[in-house]
């Protein structure tokens, strides 16, 4: 089985969703529950997953201009998939918060 290769997504709505222990992900469009399951744990040690849930985005509908006097065509963004991965045990450290908080 081939390892997947899953990014964090960094936002403001990920953040409060990592308190609750709930992490998101940018994954491949082809990849399955399992194959997530596996990245996650893989890349961070020390991590028990416990749930995966899947969206899949669709792209949006690009106008283009095709000069001065032609109707604009039209085109479609790539459609993207995120991955909302729920702990069990462990944590990850996206934001790098952990250590700013015990500086202060």
């Amino acid at each position: 089985m081939s390892i997947i290769t899953i990014t964090p997504v960094v936002s403001e709505k990920a953040y409060a969703q990592s308190i609750k222990n709930v992490y998101v992900f940018n994954v491949p469009l082809d990849a399955n529950k399992d194959q997530i399951a596996q990245a996650v744990e893989a890349e961070h040690e020390g991590v028990k997953v416990a749930r995966v849930s899947t969206v899949v985005r669709k792209g949006k509908a690009i106008r283009y201009s095709r000069g001065k006097r032609a109707y604009p065509g039209t085109t479609h963004r790539k459609d993207t998939k995120k991955a909302y991965v729920t702990l069990a045990e462990g944590s990850i450290d996206v934001f790098g918060v952990a250590e700013q908080e015990e500086t202060k």
